[in-house]
């Protein structure tokens, strides 16, 4: 979208031909690459680029995304991608940044200069971090500012107690909890901030990779939290900065 604005501009000012322009233009909506057709209108319609889930796709359809999206003049994320995948697509691109914990890739843009909003990201166990990592960086692609509190779960209540004032300065919160996943409920109940919740695969036998989890959460019986699926550490961060550009725009209206 900055860049559309920038060849309008230049267009305006005389300084670029209508062909340029059009041409410009023609991606729009959405460019094909023939395995992938490239949602280049999302930016205008949602104010955030597509995001590329890196997993089932190649390096070469990988970099042939991003190539695509770089051009047009929109940030990049790709999550998913293991570290044999990364450093392949990252000698195309060598502003890229691998996010090593979440899995990731991503370009700046430049909606983080001047970031709004604080999403507070909470795991309960170190074997959570990756998911977390996951939705933090994705918040801070979507031009949020993040504070991170790793290993305060259950188990050790004192952990989490010990940061009551603190917490009350984020808009919004990522609780992420494998085990039996009782977390974003503790912390439902102490903040008055809406609480998106996260459960893990983490955990033994009868966690059954995560279902545990998922349904404790569905179950919480503090008011206030939502859960998205099974390790989507994307999906968490991408609601929570929705929410917290919302309500730091809008001071007062989830209360003080």
């Amino acid at each position: 979208m900055e860049k559309l604005k920038d060849i309008l501009s230049l267009f305006k000012s005389g300084r670029v031909e209508m062909d340029e322009v059009l041409d410009h233009l023609r991606k729009l909506p959405y460019e094909d690459l023939a395995f992938a057709r490239i949602d280049h209108h999302r930016t205008l319609r949602r104010g955030f680029p597509e995001v590329v889930f890196g997993e089932t796709k190649s390096a070469e359809q990988i970099i042939a995304i991003v190539q695509s999206m770089e051009e047009f003049g929109t940030g990049v994320l790709v999550t998913r991608v293991h570290e044999k995948k990364a450093a392949q697509v990252m000698e195309h691109f060598p502003r890229m940044i691998h996010h090593d914990q979440a899995r990731a890739l991503s370009l700046s843009r430049s909606t983080l200069e001047d970031p709004r909003g604080l999403v507070g990201v909470l795991c309960a166990g170190s074997s959570d971090i990756p998911v977390a990592e996951e939705a933090a960086v994705t918040v801070e692609f979507m031009g949020c500012r993040v504070k991170k509190y790793f290993d305060v779960g259950v188990a050790g209540l004192h952990r989490l107690l010990d940061l009551w004032e603190e917490l009350q300065d984020c808009h919004v919160f990522v609780v992420a909890a494998g085990m039996e996943g009782a977390l974003p409920s503790v912390v439902g109940g102490l903040v008055n901030r809406p609480v998106i919740a996260l459960p893990t695969s983490v955990g033994y036998g009868a966690s059954f990779g995560g279902i545990a989890a998922l349904l404790g959460m569905l179950n919480s019986c503090a008011p206030g939290v939502s859960v998205v699926n099974i390790d989507n550490g994307f999906g968490a961060g991408y609601l929570a900065a929705m929410i917290a550009r919302w309500a730091d725009a809008s001071p007062g209206r989830l209360g003080g």
